[in-house]
């Protein structure tokens, strides 16, 4: 029980800093203004290039190809939950008293930091008069704090009954793929970097959120990129991650919780040293002294 807490303990985002990414609702606007206003064989033939495209993505080994997606999602939850089993934390949820409420669901939601809130507004759009629906006034009251009032006594009770509804699961996928998993795929794409740096990007803001704070993921990219270039700006792709994972470490130190640097040095690391900055399987590493491997 002591090494579960302390590996959910590693999943917490700054609490005074933390910021919601918002969706840019004019772009999707226009976007689908422009389809309406095509003619439809005009409109078949972009759909056949985008899935030619995704096709090419999906060979070059991006990980936001389902496959290398699971990959990532078993090696987070190596070192947030010690198995490599992600989708039996839909129902997870517990206060490991870090000062952010109660911690639940397969990215570590919580209800002080704002993404818990998020998460069952999220439900309700999709199912409206759902089980945790009653508690949205309640995870208003205590967005910022530690606070469980309101939600005790059934609340951890009725989000384990919600996480065996397939609706729920696919909540907490959506907003794990808006607030995290896709803004660090995306910026890493960005920065010209393969698999393996794009999941060190989404380990990284899953951890430490993206808030305007000297821990967060933006501020290890900054640090990172004081040292080396990203292969988008000339610069060499393993020394830039050596560069990032380097500012990851120090960033992990200076608190407490993250104080086990494990899931750097005894994983990405490995899969670094030994040049494979597609993720390619099989993959062996470790996290917190246990080993795993995915074939």
């Amino acid at each position: 029980m002591q090494i579960q807490l302390v590996q959910h303990a590693s999943r917490r985002r700054s609490l005074l800093d933390w910021a919601r990414p918002c969706t840019v609702l004019a772009a999707v606007i226009a976007a689908g203004a422009m389809a309406m206003g095509c003619a439809q064989a005009e409109a078949d033939d972009e759909t056949s290039s985008q899935e030619v495209s995704s096709t090419a993505l999906a060979a070059g080994g991006d990980l936001d190809e389902p496959r290398k997606k699971d990959i990532a999602m078993q090696i987070v939850s190596s070192a947030e939950n010690s198995s490599l089993d992600w989708k039996s934390q839909y129902k997870y949820i517990e206060d490991i008293h870090d000062g952010r409420g109660y911690t639940a669901g397969i990215i570590g939601f919580c209800s002080g930091t704002g993404d818990m809130l998020d998460l069952v507004e999220h439900y309700k759009s999709l199912k409206p008069g759902n089980i945790l629906e009653k508690y949205l006034p309640a995870l208003r009251k205590v967005d910022g704090t530690d606070s469980h009032a309101g939600l005790d006594p059934n609340y951890t009770k009725d989000w384990k009954t919600a996480a065996k509804d397939s609706v729920f699961q696919r909540a907490q996928n959506d907003e794990r793929d808006r607030v995290y998993f896709n803004p660090a795929v995306s910026r890493a794409k960005q920065d010209g970097l393969g698999a393996l740096g794009q999941f060190a990007y989404y380990d990284a803001i899953v951890m430490h959120g993206d808030g305007g704070d000297s821990l967060s993921f933006s501020s290890i990219r900054k640090n990172a990129l004081k040292k080396a270039k990203p292969p988008a700006q000339g610069g060499n792709e393993v020394t830039y991650l050596n560069a990032f994972l380097d500012a990851r470490v120090k960033a992990m130190k200076a608190e407490p919780e993250h104080e086990d640097t494990s899931r750097v040095d005894t994983a990405q690391r490995v899969f670094l040293k030994n040049g494979n900055l597609d993720l390619h399987t099989p993959l062996d590493w470790k996290v917190y002294g246990d080993s795993y491997h995915i074939d």
